[in-house]
């Protein structure tokens, strides 16, 4: 992952902790992770974000799939403490008809048992689209789970500009209006890393389908104004586009060309 990133002049890199369609993840190898630390002062490569698997749903009805979340977000921290410098993003999951309130509850629940004062890493949640019975397409449902866990300062949010946008949020016309309403109900402080994704989805679809940088509907001027925008800028970027090492390596040249270093 690390060559790869480095191949294509990333500067950062989102990797799965686990088969993203699955449950199952490798033996901690702490050789490769010490040879990793060193490739990555040498190329300059930092802010790993860790991304649980899809699998996960932290207010399922099921309280079976609710323990399987809690123990594996469990097992993710602990293996990551072996990793400094990284966040680990979830997405909250489907509260399955059960009402926002259960669901928000669960989530929190689940959290409170598995945080330690101890630990490194940055739990995120992330901004969702809305399909089904989502939770985490509304500010304020990501600020109510915020507001539950005990230990807050271990938390945070990683805002996915497709997702926003698909759940109604208008990133292209409205901005600033969005990026201070994230502000009032869960607090820019708690902002720490963006999913870079264009859409395919007019505003307010509910869909999460993802597009190229510069090839949907929210497009490449919006994009430009995200990662330059003052509240934002220095912020680590993700690329979730459907792409192929070539085409990310294509998308990172285009907006490192784009992005305007001492702007203000």
């Amino acid at each position: 992952m690390a060559k790869d990133a480095v191949s294509i002049h990333a500067n950062t890199a989102q990797f799965f902790t686990r088969n993203p369609r699955g449950s199952r993840a490798k033996a901690l190898d702490l050789s490769d992770i010490a040879a990793y630390q060193t490739f990555a002062e040498t190329h300059h490569l930092s802010h790993l974000l860790a991304h649980a698997p899809y699998t996960l749903n932290a207010c399922s009805a099921d309280p079976h799939l609710r323990q399987f979340a809690k123990e594996t977000i469990a097992d993710d921290l602990s293996r990551l403490e072996s990793l400094p410098n990284c966040c680990y993003n979830f997405h909250p999951g489907n509260h399955m008809k059960q009402g926002i309130n259960q669901g928000v509850a669960f989530i929190a629940n689940i959290l409170n048992d598995v945080l330690t004062p101890q630990q490194h890493t940055m739990v995120l949640l992330e901004t969702m689209a809305g399909k089904g019975t989502e939770v985490g397409w509304r500010f304020e449902e990501l600020g109510a789970i915020l507001n539950q866990v005990q230990l807050q300062h271990k938390m945070g949010v990683c805002l996915d500009t497709c997702h926003v946008w698909d759940s109604g949020y208008d990133i292209v016309h409205q901005l600033d209006a969005v990026l201070e309403e994230f502000d009032q109900i869960i607090g820019l402080p708690r902002l720490r890393a963006v999913h870079l994704n264009d859409s395919m989805n007019l505003c307010g679809s509910r869909k999460d389908r993802h597009a190229k940088i510069g090839q949907g509907q929210i497009g490449l001027d919006a994009l430009v104004r995200i990662i330059n925008h003052p509240k934002l800028r220095h912020l680590p970027f993700y690329l979730e586009t459907p792409n192929d090492l070539s085409g990310y390596a294509e998308e990172i040249s285009l907006l490192q060309h784009l992005y305007q270093p001492d702007s203000l």
